[in-house]
């Protein structure tokens, strides 16, 4: 029993130190870390007191003491938590963090009502000070944190206006403690890295975010127009330019990327590099050296936004995107472009008025010469075969229908043309060959839709078009690749929070579930991040608790890749908060060991998931049992 007390008041002291030595906190959560942190550095003369004493502790009175290591390790986390990062992102999470301060607060005025220190045997002024500490936790708990409604009504006037009053920018550069260009600089590296440990645009705040920080510099810069220089670029090095983030710069030429995007193992590039790399013949990612599963280039417009954000806060000039690498022929035939425009003008007279065979040729002509280079795609387009190909997605002939679609597939990877090909009423009737073409058909269709889907309105259209119950049917009975393509045009189309529903109603949380469960099918990857998207949805969040999840993904946190244990810890985090009887299953297959290994070493983003779930273990031991 001795050892046990020892170590018990020993680690509690610790705790104590530990918190007691964090940084000042410099954001909108500051009187919340400063009141927590203060009380719970009044608790160190009790541990003080039982640590050199050496009286008895009973079995229950140590239990108590066991609750309070719990609430002060879950006051750790949500220190360090808010204690860094973005001073904008936490703003605009204020109602979240001010909800965490309260749920450990609780913890902590729950965890000293359950130590009888009125009866233990220290010095009269020590169990004075304990018995003040418990009356103002009591008081914080009752009473909450109130919201900063001057904060609050600023950033949303900040957010809304395009031409926002000096005196509320004056406010909120003061409020967030942005007060200096180098302030600036350092925030926009802290939301680069925020966006770049997610993995995706938090709480779909970067553009909202980007905007505030601009506003914010200029209010800085009228107030102060010689502040555009650092102390540092005042020096002798003021002429050497700002090492570029890594992640700003393409892995094949190593420069500042201007139009970043996306292939389908999910690495980004530089267009043009990417594009020339796909037009020598390469069908490899060249960072990964995967096998690309489709050529479609997806623009990354939160790396775009980031980079754009970075060049102002740093004095870059913004990158300027590159024109179209093809050139127009001249009368005199000396153009650079490779497009033979007779060709294709002969190849669509027979799209439009040849028999099936000549359509069936022509199309599957036009799908090879759309997907050798851009020049093509451009010269394609402009010829008016996209509305012809798209008439073509009716033909009684399957193969003729699979070139069509896979010829839209491949014009569609250029920008302009993702436009002119929805205008032409193509998205019900991709559906529609999603539906009931041949596999390959099904399979180039879903790819189309991924391409498609990219632009954020045409996310409603396909959805409402009844595409999701197809992609799913294709997400069960296709082949590997088919598999691939419906679960990243499910994946991109449920961002929009109106096709999580549709996706849900038609079932899609047991196949999922099966894919995650057949550790071998080689769709963990994309099952885990269609869930982790659709638990965000209230009917999302109970199919998918009703589909007993929390053995696999208990599992998949124990041995997964980082980004499954990220996902599968969003997923399980979701469904435990709020639920005790899921929370008390995840603790019996041992949850909170696994998450305590995930807090030290998952990612940024899991390593958040793991401590908010962590903090809410200790309401088990309040519940009465089953």
């Amino acid at each position: 029993m001795g050892d046990r007390k020892g170590e018990l008041v020993g680690a509690l002291a610790d705790s104590v130190r530990e918190i007691a030595g964090l940084p000042e906190c410099r954001n909108i959560c500051k009187n919340m870390y400063s009141n927590l942190v203060r009380r719970i550095k009044l608790l160190s003369p009790l541990f003080e007191e039982l640590k050199d004493g050496d009286q008895e502790i009973g079995e229950e009175d140590l239990e108590g003491l066991e609750v309070l290591k719990r609430a002060l390790d879950s006051a750790k986390v949500v220190l360090k938590s808010v204690n860094q990062g973005s001073k904008l992102y936490q703003a605009f999470q204020w109602d979240k963090s001010a909800a965490k301060f309260h749920r450990v607060t609780e913890q902590i005025e729950e965890a000293l009502s359950q130590v009888p220190y009125t009866k233990l045997d220290i010095p009269e002024e020590v169990r004075e000070q304990i018995e003040l500490v418990h009356a103002q936790f009591k008081r914080a708990k009752s009473k909450g944190e109130g919201t900063d409604l001057q904060l609050v009504m600023d950033l949303d006037v900040a957010q809304k206006e395009k031409d926002v009053e000096p005196t509320v920018l004056k406010r909120l550069s003061e409020k967030l403690q942005l007060r200096t260009i180098n302030d600036l600089k350092k925030e926009s590296l802290a939301i680069h890295e925020l966006v770049i440990a997610s993995g995706a645009d938090p709480e779909n705040c970067l553009e909202v975010m980007s905007s505030l920080l601009k506003k914010l510099k200029d209010c800085v810069l009228k107030e102060n127009p010689e502040a555009d220089a650092s102390e540092g670029e005042k020096s002798p090095m003021k002429h050497r330019s700002p090492v570029i983030p890594d992640d700003f710069r393409c892995p094949v030429s190593l420069e500042l990327m201007k139009d970043p995007v996306i292939v389908s193992t999910g690495q980004t590039y530089e267009r043009s590099c990417i594009q020339k790399w796909l037009d020598a013949g390469h069908r490899t990612c060249p960072k990964t050296q995967q096998t690309l599963l489709h050529t479609a280039l997806t623009p990354n417009y939160v790396l775009k936004s980031l980079i754009a954000l970075w060049c102002d806060s740093n004095g870059v000039e913004l990158p300027k995107k590159q024109g179209s690498c093809r050139s127009k022929k001249s009368g005199g035939g000396s153009g650079a472009s490779d497009c033979d425009r007779a060709a294709i003008d002969a190849l669509l007279e027979k799209l439009a008025n040849g028999n099936t065979d000549q359509q069936r040729a022509a199309a599957g002509e036009l799908r090879l010469l759309a997907k050798r280079n851009a020049d093509n795609r451009i010269c394609i387009a402009e010829a008016g075969a996209i509305p012809l190909l798209v008439e073509l997605l009716s033909s009684p002939d399957p193969r003729t229908q699979e070139h069509a679609v896979t010829a839209l597939l491949n014009l569609s990877i250029n920008e302009s043309n993702k436009g002119t090909i929805v205008n032409a009423g193509a998205i019900p009737d991709i559906v529609d060959v999603l539906k009931k073409g041949s596999m390959e058909a099904r399979e180039n269709a879903a790819a189309t839709l991924f391409s498609l889907s990219v632009v954020d309105e045409n996310k409603v259209a396909i959805g409402a078009a009844g595409a999701i119950p197809a992609l799913i049917s294709l997400l069960c009975d296709g082949s590997p690749r088919g598999k691939k393509d419906a679960a990243t045009a499910i994946f991109n189309l449920c961002i929009y929070q109106g096709n999580k529903a549709r996706a849900i109603r038609a079932g899609i949380v047991g196949p999922l579930m099966g894919l995650l469960r057949d550790s071998g099918g080689g769709m963990v990857d994309e099952a885990l991040a269609i869930l982790a998207i659709l638990v965000s949805h209230p009917e999302g969040k109970t199919a998918i608790g009703l589909a007993e999840p929390i053995p696999v993904l208990v599992e998949v946190i124990r041995t997964g890749s980082p980004r499954n244990r990220e996902n599968a810890s969003a997923v399980l985090w979701s469904l435990c908060s709020g639920d005790l009887e899921q929370l008390r299953l995840a603790r019996e297959l041992g949850a909170e060991e696994i998450l305590r290994e995930l807090l030290e070493s998952g990612t940024d983003r899991a390593k958040r998931k793991a401590g908010t779930l962590l903090e809410q273990f200790p309401r088990l031991d309040a519940a009465p049992p089953l």
